[in-house]
């Protein structure tokens, strides 16, 4: 049974390690190293090279989970780790002080790397942002002219993950 690669990309402190955690069959395989500039509030640790999980999807499919580092001195790993996916699951945290900017950003980086990648885009910490509107993403996605789905969730949550792993499935090159 052939494999399916998806991987989970966004800025550093979304929670992209905690997501593939949470929806992993096993203990993920983790490149995580202790931040150099110290700690982020609780984050006191980063991916420097790649996170990395499987799943079995219902049909019995392996599903291959890797999570991108945030920083941009690593952009190099995204042409590696992009290969071969069929789709990216942006992850944006609903704190950040630009993140339509984050948004626009990432999106004009994987675009760059594949424009026919399927891409869902999850917002994580917005329960802790009372004020948080996704409006300002929506208009980012608009202006680009990519069809995206935008969702909030809870990366410790397997189930609010595994929704938008499902919505990706649906997006991508393999549900056509």
């Amino acid at each position: 049974m052939n494999s399916v690669k998806l991987v989970l990309a966004g800025p550093v402190g979304v929670g992209k390690t905690t997501a593939i955690r949470s929806i992993a069959d096993s203990e993920p395989v983790s490149t995580e190293m202790p931040l150099t500039d110290g700690a982020m509030g609780d984050k006191t640790t980063t991916t420097v090279a790649f996170d990395f999980a499987t799943i079995v999807l219902d049909d019995g499919t392996p599903l291959m989970v890797y999570g991108l580092p945030g920083q941009e001195h690593f952009a190099f790993m995204r042409t590696i780790v992009l290969d071969g996916a069929i789709g990216v699951l942006l992850m944006l945290d609903a704190g950040a002080t630009d993140i339509a900017g984050e948004c626009e950003h990432w999106l004009g980086a994987l675009r760059h790397e594949d424009p026919e990648l399927a891409v869902v885009i999850g917002i994580t910490h917005a329960e802790a942002c009372p004020h948080f509107s996704l409006a300002p993403l929506r208009a980012v996605v608009r202006r680009l002219g990519q069809p995206i789905p935008i969702f909030t969730f809870d990366a410790r949550q397997r189930e609010q993950a595994l929704h938008l792993v499902r919505a990706l499935l649906l997006s991508s090159r393999i549900a056509h």
